[in-house]
Parts: C-alpha cells; sequence; structure tokens
C-alpha cells in the first residue's frame, strides 16, 4: 500500500498509509488540492498537532480504517453517549490534556468519528454532576458572586429535576 509522510508541529515524520491518513477530511483535501500523488516524496505539515497527538489519531484511525464512513448528521437524529465502543473508552482513558488535544486535533484534522467520540466523552464527564462538580473535574475558577449564581439559578430553575 502507497505510503505519505506526515509531520507533526514539532517536527516528527510519520510514514502512514495514504489510506488512513485520508481518514482525515483535511489531509485528503490537501492532497486532492496539491495534487499530490500517491507515492511522491513529499512530506504534508501538520503544525496544529504535535507528534504525541499526531501518533495518537493515527492510532485511532488505523484501528477504524475499515470502519463505514458516518452518515452526515441528522439534525433530528437522538444525540447519544452511551454508544462509545469499548475499544475507544480504554483508547480515551488519557488525562484531560490529552483528551482535549485530541478533540482540537479531530477537529482541525476534520475526522468526525473521533471528534464525536472525544467529545461524547467530556459529555459523560459533566452528565448528571453538578456546577461545583464541574468545576471542581475541570479545573475551573467560579468567578461569579453569590448574588450572580442566584440570578442564573432562578433563570434556569425552570431545568433543574425536581
Amino acid at each position: 500500500m502507497p505510503n505519505i509522510k506526515l509531520q507533526s508541529s514539532d517536527g516528527e515524520v510519520f510514514d502512514t498509509d495514504v489510506q488512513i491518513a485520508k481518514c482525515s477530511g483535511t489531509i485528503k483535501t490537501m492532497l486532492e488540492d496539491l495534487g499530490m500523488d500517491e507515492g511522491e516524496d513529499e512530506v504534508v505539515p501538520l503544525p496544529n498537532v504535535n507528534s504525541a497527538i499526531l501518533r495518537k489519531v493515527l492510532q485511532w484511525a488505523t484501528y477504524h480504517k475499515d470502519d463505514p464512513t458516518p452518515a452526515e448528521d441528522d439534525e433530528n437524529k437522538e444525540k447519544r453517549t452511551d454508544d462509545i465502543s469499548s475499544w475507544d473508552a480504554d483508547f480515551l482513558k488519557v488525562d484531560q490534556g490529552t483528551l482535549f488535544e485530541l478533540i482540537l486535533a479531530a477537529n482541525y484534522l476534520d475526522i468526525k468519528g473521533l471528534l464525536d467520540v472525544t467529545c461524547k466523552t467530556v459529555a459523560n464527564m459533566i452528565k448528571g454532576k453538578t456546577s461545583e462538580e464541574i468545576r471542581k473535574t475541570f479545573n475551573i475558577k467560579n468567578d461569579f458572586t453569590p448574588a450572580e449564581e442566584e440570578q442564573v439559578r432562578k433563570e434556569n430553575e425552570w431545568c433543574e429535576e425536581k
């Protein structure tokens, strides 16, 4: 199978199967727009992805290379967060910094499947928690005064479970 060279922001070059690299809409478009043929020895620079994250992205893409192409978003389709495969759940057992870097990379590289599963993982970290628990989980400083907090609580009490 033909390979392509991808260069991370910190200069590391990854020799990757073209079909795996093309799971990225960004890379696929770059190759088409630049008219790069498979087998050419040119390097595709990825300035927004460091080597540690690119390695993880390629690991995910290699595992999922035979997955069917996801259907276009259906606005009426119910969004679920409980449909993460066990492989993906294990793959995403990483520190928060890495998880958020994977989200940024998946967004930049236009890899819908990886973006979906990383965002679902974050959604599951939030689900069922109070605002204080969410702040603690993500190390977010509360910059509301008690009066502001009370006002927000009153404005949104309709959505609280009773």
